[in-house]
């Protein structure tokens, strides 16, 4: 399933700070019984709900949370620039934190979020597990007009998940005869805030 904002106008104002969060227990699932799974919970540019997402990545993508496949764990990426475009993006893959640990990903709830902090010179994206910050992106590690592209617009909120697709299957899998049905993404909440 997958659940998204009305709302297309979650920004980042100039000199200040959007936070996106939410409080999520991914599926009670383990790489035993778990393959093919991929839940998330992210924002994408406004630009693309008029047109189905056909213009991305070059809108922006920021996925606060990811896993696959049943691990106790979390991916944190930006998504900019064009398909296939080479370094820093190097789409489709994105700027990506890397694999990063959850214990417990399944069985408790997690904080998970992202803030866009345009209160500095060279601008910032932070993402927080559990309030402990794990993976920052600053603004000068890309191009001016591919950060602007990335970032300086509206986003809207999504929830989702997946079962099997390109992610899952770069780590090795998709829905196999183990793969259990119907473990769902558990969400306490989920909050957009700005600071001016």
């Amino acid at each position: 399933g997958r659940i998204a904002t009305q709302r297309t106008d979650f920004a980042a104002p100039t000199g200040g700070v959007l936070r996106i969060e939410g409080s999520i227990q991914q599926p009670d699932v383990d790489t035993t019984n778990g393959m093919g799974y991929w839940p998330a919970f992210w924002a994408l540019g406004d630009a693309a709900r008029p047109v189905g997402a056909t213009n991305w990545p070059t809108i922006g993508e920021l996925d606060i949370m990811e896993a696959i496949n049943g691990r106790s764990s979390v991916w944190a990426t930006l998504h900019g620039s064009v398909w296939a475009g080479g370094p820093p993006f190097n789409e489709p893959g994105g700027i990506s934190s890397g694999e990063h640990p959850v214990p417990g990903a399944g069985t408790s709830f997690h904080t998970y979020a992202v803030e866009f902090d345009r209160s500095t010179s060279i601008e910032q994206l932070r993402w927080y597990l559990d309030g402990n910050n794990f993976f920052t992106i600053n603004s000068d590690q890309v191009s001016a007009t591919d950060w602007s592209n990335a970032t300086h617009h509206g986003f809207f909120v999504i929830l989702n998940v997946a079962m099997g697709g390109a992610f899952p299957a770069a780590f090795g899998g998709g829905p196999t005869a183990a793969t259990v049905s119907g473990q769902p993404m558990l969400v306490d909440y989920v909050s957009v805030s700005i600071k001016d």
